[in-house]
């Protein structure tokens, strides 16, 4: 079975605003690329026309991949059953017990992530910590630096 990817409704659209433009617009660069480096004659000394196929094949990797997240998506629904614990696409406040520091996160998939701009994936140690708990619990997350324990002060849907 093909790996399931959770994706908001504004990521789901970008992903099939991306392919669109990667199968019309930059599909026909690339191969314009393609022609011109060809026009250069030979193509065993042509740096141009291995640059150009080179380009070609990450453009249709990265169809390929964007075509098997938009085949295997599920888009993130708000549960109302428990609006008082972290889910995902939960906005999270947290107190770093060690530093005394508050910092805050959101919880999302794990096509979303983004770390240095506070989305963590939900298949990261620290989401896994969070999902579930509720304001005032504590967590404890396993990190190679050692057990970092955080406070959940807030809670936004």
């Amino acid at each position: 079975m093909a790996k399931e990817f959770k994706l908001s409704a504004e990521r789901l659209e970008e992903l099939k605003q991306e392919l669109n433009y990667l199968k019309t617009v930059r599909e026909k660069e690339v191969a314009d690329q393609i022609k011109e480096a060809r026009s250069f004659g030979d193509l065993s000394e042509n740096s141009e026309y291995d640059e150009a196929k080179n380009e070609q094949g990450k453009l249709y990797s990265r169809i390929a991949e964007v075509e098997n997240i938009l085949a295997n998506y599920v888009v993130i629904e708000e549960h109302e059953t428990d609006p008082n614990s972290v889910r995902l696409g939960s906005k999270v406040k947290v107190l770093d017990l060690e530093f005394e520091e508050e910092e805050s996160y959101q919880v999302v998939g794990s096509q979303e992530a983004d770390p240095m701009n506070g989305r963590i994936s939900e298949d990261s140690p620290f989401g896994k910590a969070l999902l579930g708990n509720a304001v005032g619990d504590e967590v404890q997350v396993e990190a190679p630096a050692g057990v970092l324990r955080y406070r959940i002060l807030e809670i936004q849907k």
